[in-house]
């Protein structure tokens, strides 16, 4: 089959099915482009609350698709890739929140949506990279044990001296391989275009930038912005979205690797497959499912 086949087998499928895709801006253009909603994981985990689709196919890694079964048990939840999966969303631990929990008082566990579900169960409240300043700062406690990620939990502390932050040893591979002198030299070649950082890049990468934000915060900053050159510091999927809707500028990266695999193994042929057979079913314990809605409904209500 050749990929116009391939796309409209997809439609069709979807249509006959009762099903919606959703896609975050990491994965293939391809894929970016028959989607019904694109977005970051904030958008999507709102857009899930909203359809009224029978099935969802979410077209990111797994914990993204645990988010989407969470917030709507009662939907089938697909996923083309079960084993594209996020290393972050490992790198903590339930036993590391219950040691947290007992050491200190008046604590708040804020779970980075980029988690599995069984973090986000032990956790109080979940967050974005789009929303996590908000609601941190609405919070009541004055210790914050952020996880998983370090990056996105110190530019979050940054800004919130009040609090007293315990990071975790976390962090998303694509962004913390971003290295400032890479950054540098790339700005010295490009020195008018201002710099797009998402906050899981390290601190000393996130001092240089022009603008700091989710992914969907850069792509509206450099839409609305006057410069032609924009210099983007997160993973390469989101050029795609950039570039479709600013096609008089000009965007690079601001170094070699910014690609994550993961998100790389979605393919057209393995969203066609799971819309045929629906054999990727995300599926989860109910009441891990009850404990992790818990945090995650929070967040939406503390984002409103």
């Amino acid at each position: 089959m050749d990929a116009k086949e391939i796309a409209d087998q997809i439609t069709a499928l979807k249509k006959k099915k009762n099903a919606i895709i959703m896609a975050h801006y990491y994965v293939a253009d391809e894929i970016q482009d028959i989607a019904d909603f694109v977005g970051d994981s904030f958008f999507l985990a709102k857009k899930a609350t909203e359809t009224d689709a029978d099935i969802i196919v979410l077209c990111g890694v797994r914990f993204m698709g645990e988010s989407a079964k969470v917030l709507n048990p009662d939907k089938k939840v697909l996923i083309p890739e079960m084993a594209a999966d996020c290393p972050m969303a490992h790198m903590a631990t339930t036993d590391g929140i219950d040691e947290m929990r007992s050491r200190y008082d008046d604590l708040a566990v804020v779970c980075y949506v980029n988690s599995t579900a069984d973090l986000k169960a032990a956790s109080d409240v979940c967050v974005t990279s789009a929303n996590a300043l908000k609601i941190v700062s609405r919070l009541p406690q004055k210790n914050i044990y952020f996880i998983p990620d370090q990056n996105l939990a110190h530019y979050i502390a940054d800004q919130l001296p009040d609090k007293n932050f315990i990071f975790n040893d976390g962090f998303c591979h694509v962004h913390n391989s971003i290295r400032l002198d890479v950054l540098k030299k790339t700005k010295a070649m490009k020195p008018d275009a201002p710099v797009l950082v998402h906050p899981e890049c390290r601190p000393e990468v996130v001092a240089e930038a022009d603008y700091v934000g989710s992914t969907s915060g850069i792509i509206k900053y450099a839409s609305e912005s006057d410069a032609k050159e924009f210099i983007v510091a997160t993973e390469l999927g989101v050029m795609h979205e950039l570039q479709k809707r600013n096609p008089d500028k000009k965007f690079y990266p601001a170094g070699p690797m910014q690609i994550c695999p993961n998100m790389k193994k979605l393919t057209m042929e393995k969203l066609l497959h799971v819309l045929q057979f629906e054999d990727s079913e995300i599926t989860l314990p109910d009441d891990l499912m009850r404990d992790a809605k818990a945090p995650m409904e929070e967040m939406l209500r503390l984002a409103q």
